[in-house]
């Protein structure tokens, strides 16, 4: 009876479990801009799951939202440290949106490449609490219960969250305008067109290279419309004649896989608003492109 009763309970637990899971990873993988690390927090979200107490717990979804916030803030503190040692640029690990638009949230917020890694100058608390209101909708009074502060300190959070983005980031255009503006950036970029690429670049454009300390990966951010067109220009001959492109989604924008000889050698993601492309990001960590890949095939 006793073993039966336990087996239900379990049973219980993991649908409770596999109920909350796209909410649990879309709360960590926000909050830490890494897939890998947001399965190993849904790993050990779910041992501690199976390990409480769960007769009183009304809410499962509240509880395990709690317990996932509170593990994902606790890694991205000791994240950060090690972030500060990584080689070049460090990017977003890029996911697929196509199955799920919005990754577990209510709405596709702080989901964007650009966005999680403007997010990643916020301290984990403050990215929490941005997540939690912006992409969940959780009152305020429920982020300062996960976040063990006070309603008003979970409100400056969030707005602290907001300043830094409009600060950092102008209004983006729609999908279609992206699409087409990454479509000419791509034709000029082949091409090595420098008064194309002039044209679609905005003045203070950015060229981020995630290699993960890879040779021939740019390890400094290049910085300003005519840097970043002479820098593409000086590389197109070596780089484009072998390489075949594929459209894809990535974190809700269309995007580019760039192959060379058969094998992915980066995802392209851009950042777009009203002045041009503000951003340019490109993934060739294989480390961070390989789930991405996997994910596209599955």
């Amino acid at each position: 009876m006793h073993a039966g009763a336990d087996a239900d309970s379990l049973d219980e637990a993991a649908r409770d479990f596999l109920a909350a899971r796209p909410q649990l990873f879309g709360v960590a993988y926000r909050v830490l801009g890494s897939t890998v690390e947001a399965e190993d927090i849904l790993q050990e979200t779910w041992v501690r799951w199976q390990n409480a107490d769960r007769t009183h717990i009304v809410e499962p979804t509240a509880f395990l939202t709690t317990v996932t916030a509170r593990l994902a803030i606790n890694l991205a503190q000791s994240a950060r440290a090690r972030r500060e040692s990584y080689v070049g640029s460090w990017l977003p690990e890029p996911i697929n949106t196509g199955t799920d638009p919005q990754v577990g949230a209510e709405r596709a917020e702080a989901l964007e490449l650009a966005v999680l890694f403007l997010l990643e100058k916020l301290n984990p608390m403050e990215r929490a609490a941005y997540v939690l209101r912006e992409a969940f909708n959780y009152p305020y009074a429920q982020i300062a219960g996960i976040l063990e502060t006070s309603e008003v300190n979970a409100r400056q959070l969030v707005s602290r969250g907001r300043k830094h983005l409009a600060a950092e980031r102008r209004e983006p255009v729609s999908t279609t305008d992206h699409r087409r503006l990454l479509e000419v950036f791509l034709a000029a970029a082949q091409r090595g067109d420098l008064a194309a690429l002039e044209k679609v670049l905005a003045a203070d454009v950015v060229s981020y290279t995630d290699g993960g300390g890879l040779r021939g990966a740019s390890r400094i951010p290049v910085v300003g419309r005519l840097h970043v067109s002479k820098y593409l220009v000086a590389f197109a001959p070596r780089f484009w004649p072998r390489s075949q492109v594929r459209w894809v989604e990535a974190n809700g924008r269309p995007a580019v896989v760039v192959s060379s000889g058969g094998d992915a050698v980066a995802l392209l993601c851009v950042d777009v608003s009203a002045e041009g492309i503000d951003r340019i990001m490109w993934v060739m960590n294989p480390a961070k492109l390989s789930p991405y890949l996997a994910s596209l095939s599955s």
